[in-house]
């Protein structure tokens, strides 16, 4: 016998009887509902790939096209404005255009877009090129967790919400040495070019795997339009201001200020409409949910450690040790590649019902704390190997935060909220990206600063050197400074990971697995 969807209702979120009526039908799980989640999941996770692109390949897309830094870093914001943006509408379009319908047309604009941005004429066209490309990648996540609640069976629904995990484990961790490789060997087109491959094969399977659920029109005589004009414009103006306020050193900008006050304008006007809105895109009545907003929360935490856990070491070698990108990427693969089998295990684990998953995501943040607390111990002789214990206690400390929140934010809605539960979660996740990198550079500076002040400090009453002398002794200030400024990020990413571990007794309640592994 088939196993059919328990929750047939996944797609509705409007909740009413004329939803119920018209949700879409269980479905029996079978391989090509199996090929259809693994193509989804292969297009999430090219998206998590593409995602690092400018940003590993920057100074050779620089080069090639003749951009300069300035407008390199646009690129990095506008893309991650799209990307962050779509995360939040996605669901609704899905269910109201269907599930398969609205994946397909977001993978063939995905690449489609990939292929034309490295021949676009000027950096205006590509900053809208990668802009656009933004907004398909992100409509690519939330549909991944919209599938797996949907067509998985409770006895496996958890391994479905370990897939999407991969999406903010293995995917970052992948997309960097993928990048590198394709500008050091092939050509820096391929950095954007590499997704065409596997788009194609995972609009093959989502076609075939997929059911094709009839077009929802009626919802448009209902469509929060509102809400569409003011989230947007508010989403995309805060994940700019943030991404660029560093550079523009914050609020002593007028840009800066003008994005940050009007985008926390239209977004509380946003979370205005929504209250009030009989079809909203997030319905913030959730939020009295405990676990939901206890998820959400502590997702935005996982995620500054997790950053941080690779950037600050990527930054070090880069700037301390002079390593490429190239030469970074295998101290990344320890932590990615590993994730194919942590993740599985971890789900098994959480699948049974004698196993609490608060104290799952206790251990991780644990894991993933003391992998900063030995990082804070770097000094300047350090190379890639002296990371391997860090990385290594990343392996499991990842999975072990991210899979319990998912099953955290999910386990405690009805099936028929499960759109809103992926809006809420994708797009909080995309924005902590956001905030978490504008932290981190925000800290970097302040202690970058600090700690070169206080060396030439101590070094003023030196005796006057040659300029050679001056010039090599300033090197080595710098270089000092960067080192003690990356021992400084892990101990302050450490604390906020052992902070989180201090409120899982007091606010969660504990959920079971949809149905517990025997």
């Amino acid at each position: 016998m088939p196993v059919l969807s328990t929750a047939p209702g996944a797609l509705a979120p409007s909740g009413g009887p004329a939803a119920a009526a018209s949700a879409p039908q269980a479905t029996p799980f079978d391989l090509r509902i199996v090929v259809g989640l693994l193509g989804v999941l292969l297009a999430v996770l090219l998206s998590g790939f593409n995602e690092n692109v400018t940003r590993i390949a920057l100074t050779d897309i620089r080069g090639a096209m003749g951009i300069g830094y300035d407008e390199g870093t646009w690129l990095l914001a506008l893309y991650a404005a799209g990307s962050v943006s779509a995360m939040a509408f996605a669901p609704w379009f899905a269910v109201t255009l269907s599930l398969r319908r609205f994946t397909l047309c977001a993978i063939a604009a995905f690449m489609l877009l990939g292929l034309l941005s490295p021949l676009a004429p000027d950096e205006r066209v590509l900053m809208a090129l990668r802009a656009l490309q933004g907004l398909a990648a992100g409509a690519l996540p939330p549909m991944l967790m919209t599938a797996a609640l949907r067509f998985l069976p409770a006895n496996i629904k958890l391994y479905g919400l370990a897939a999407f995990a991969l999406t903010a484990t293995f995917g970052p961790g992948m997309g960097t040495p993928l990048a590198a490789f394709w500008v050091e060997y092939v050509g820096w087109q391929w950095a954007f070019w590499q997704i065409i491959p596997g788009g194609l094969l995972a609009m093959a399977a989502v076609a075939w795997g997929l059911p094709q659920d009839p077009l929802r029109l009626e919802r448009f005589a209902q469509f929060n339009w509102r809400g569409l004009l003011l989230g947007a414009p508010a989403i995309s103006l805060l994940v700019i201001g943030l991404l660029q306020g560093e550079r523009l050193n914050w609020l002593h900008s007028p840009l800066i200020v003008s994005l940050l006050g009007g985008g926390g304008l239209l977004l509380g006007l946003f979370l205005l409409n929504e209250w009030r809105h009989p079809l909203p895109y997030f319905k913030l009545q959730l939020l009295q949910v405990r676990n939901l907003s206890f998820a959400l929360f502590t997702l935005a935490g996982v995620l500054l450690v997790m950053l941080a856990s690779s950037l600050i070491p990527s930054s070090y070698l880069a700037q301390v040790q002079s390593y490429r990108p190239l030469q970074t990427a295998p101290m990344l693969l320890w932590v990615a590649l590993p994730q194919l089998v942590a993740l599985p295990l971890v789900a098994a684990l959480c699948n049974l019902r004698q196993v609490d998953c608060r104290w799952v995501l206790a251990i991780g943040l644990g894991m993933m704390g003391s992998s900063c607390l030995l990082g804070s111990q770097l000094t300047s002789a350090w190379i890639r190997d002296d990371f391997l214990l860090i990385q290594l206690l990343q392996i499991f400390g990842q999975p072990m935060s991210v899979l319990p929140l998912l099953m955290l934010s999910t386990g405690s809605i009805a099936p028929v909220q499960g759109p809103f539960a992926s809006a809420w979660f994708n797009t909080v996740k995309g924005l902590s990206a956001v905030v978490a990198t504008a932290v981190l550079d925000l800290l970097t500076t302040a202690r970058l600063h600090l700690h070169s002040t206080n060396l030439v400090d101590r070094l003023g009453n030196q005796p006057q050197l040659v300029d050679g002398a001056v010039t090599q002794l300033a090197k080595r200030v710098h270089r000092q400074a960067l080192v003690l400024t990356s021992a400084d990020l892990y101990l302050c990413v450490a604390m906020v990971a052992f902070a989180l571990i201090l409120i899982i007794p007091f606010v969660p309640t504990r959920i079971y697995p949809p149905r517990a592994a025997n």
